[in-house]
Protein backbone atom coordinates (compact mmCIF):
# COMPACT_ATOMS: atom_id res chain seq x y z
CA UNK A 1 0.00 0.00 0.00
CA UNK A 2 0.91 3.47 -0.81
CA UNK A 3 0.64 6.72 1.68
CA UNK A 4 2.90 9.35 0.04
CA UNK A 5 2.84 11.64 3.51
CA UNK A 6 4.12 12.76 6.23
CA UNK A 7 3.13 10.56 9.46
CA UNK A 8 3.59 10.92 13.24
CA UNK A 9 7.16 10.05 14.75
CA UNK A 10 5.63 6.43 16.32
CA UNK A 11 3.85 5.43 13.22
CA UNK A 12 6.51 3.64 11.67
CA UNK A 13 6.91 1.60 14.96
CA UNK A 14 3.63 0.78 14.94
CA UNK A 15 3.77 -0.47 11.76
CA UNK A 16 6.37 -2.70 12.37
CA UNK A 17 4.62 -3.71 15.46
CA UNK A 18 1.17 -5.40 13.32
CA UNK A 19 3.55 -7.65 10.76
CA UNK A 20 4.41 -5.16 7.87
CA UNK A 21 7.31 -2.80 7.15
CA UNK A 22 7.33 0.95 6.61
CA UNK A 23 9.17 2.03 4.27
CA UNK A 24 10.21 5.84 5.22
CA UNK A 25 12.66 8.55 4.49
CA UNK A 26 13.76 11.68 6.43
CA UNK A 27 12.84 14.66 4.79
CA UNK A 28 14.72 17.68 4.20
CA UNK A 29 13.87 20.96 5.82
CA UNK A 30 11.86 22.50 2.48
CA UNK A 31 10.14 18.99 1.82
CA UNK A 32 9.01 19.03 5.71
CA UNK A 33 8.08 22.61 5.43
CA UNK A 34 5.91 21.92 1.83
CA UNK A 35 4.60 18.40 3.82
CA UNK A 36 3.41 20.10 6.66
CA UNK A 37 1.53 22.64 5.30
CA UNK A 38 -0.48 19.85 3.22
CA UNK A 39 -0.80 18.24 6.30
CA UNK A 40 -2.56 21.16 7.39
CA UNK A 41 -4.66 21.05 4.73
CA UNK A 42 -5.89 17.18 5.05
CA UNK A 43 -6.64 17.85 9.18
CA UNK A 44 -8.77 20.98 8.45
CA UNK A 45 -10.62 18.72 5.57
CA UNK A 46 -10.82 16.05 8.39
CA UNK A 47 -11.61 19.18 11.04
CA UNK A 48 -14.81 20.06 8.64
CA UNK A 49 -15.67 16.56 7.91
CA UNK A 50 -15.83 15.48 11.86
CA UNK A 51 -18.13 16.26 14.66
CA UNK A 52 -18.48 15.55 18.43
CA UNK A 53 -15.26 13.83 20.25
CA UNK A 54 -13.89 13.23 16.94
CA UNK A 55 -13.76 16.82 16.13
CA UNK A 56 -11.79 17.02 19.00
CA UNK A 57 -9.33 14.25 17.95
CA UNK A 58 -8.70 15.81 14.78
CA UNK A 59 -8.19 19.41 15.96
CA UNK A 60 -5.84 18.09 18.49
CA UNK A 61 -3.89 16.78 15.31
CA UNK A 62 -4.27 19.98 13.77
CA UNK A 63 -2.87 21.56 16.41
CA UNK A 64 0.22 19.05 16.35
CA UNK A 65 0.92 20.40 13.03
CA UNK A 66 0.12 24.18 13.98
CA UNK A 67 3.35 23.37 16.74
CA UNK A 68 5.57 22.08 14.05
CA UNK A 69 5.20 24.74 11.78
CA UNK A 70 5.61 26.88 14.53
CA UNK A 71 8.55 25.39 15.39
CA UNK A 72 9.97 25.32 12.16
CA UNK A 73 10.17 30.03 12.68
CA UNK A 74 11.49 28.92 15.92
CA UNK A 75 8.56 29.64 17.47
CA UNK A 76 6.45 27.30 20.14
CA UNK A 77 3.08 27.02 21.19
CA UNK A 78 3.74 29.31 23.74
CA UNK A 79 4.37 32.18 20.97
CA UNK A 80 1.34 30.94 19.00
CA UNK A 81 -1.39 31.41 21.90
CA UNK A 82 0.72 34.37 23.52
CA UNK A 83 -0.26 36.13 19.95
CA UNK A 84 -3.34 34.70 19.73
CA UNK A 85 -4.35 36.45 23.44
CA UNK A 86 -2.91 39.52 21.91
CA UNK A 87 -5.40 39.55 18.82
CA UNK A 88 -8.20 38.50 20.84
CA UNK A 89 -7.52 41.60 23.12
CA UNK A 90 -6.85 44.00 20.21
CA UNK A 91 -9.93 42.31 17.92
CA UNK A 92 -11.76 40.11 20.00
CA UNK A 93 -12.36 36.25 19.88
CA UNK A 94 -15.58 35.10 18.13
CA UNK A 95 -17.87 34.23 21.39
CA UNK A 96 -20.53 36.95 20.17
CA UNK A 97 -21.57 35.05 17.02
CA UNK A 98 -20.91 38.18 14.76
CA UNK A 99 -21.46 38.04 11.09
CA UNK A 100 -20.31 41.29 9.25
CA UNK A 101 -22.68 41.35 5.77
CA UNK A 102 -20.90 44.95 4.91
CA UNK A 103 -20.19 48.04 5.95
CA UNK A 104 -22.06 51.28 4.14
CA UNK A 105 -20.37 54.72 3.60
Amino acid sequence: MSYNKLVRDKIPEIIESSGEIPITRILNDEEYKLELEKKLEEELQEVLSSSGLDRIEELADMLEVMIALAKLENKSLEDIIKTCNKKREKRGAFVKKIFLSGVKK
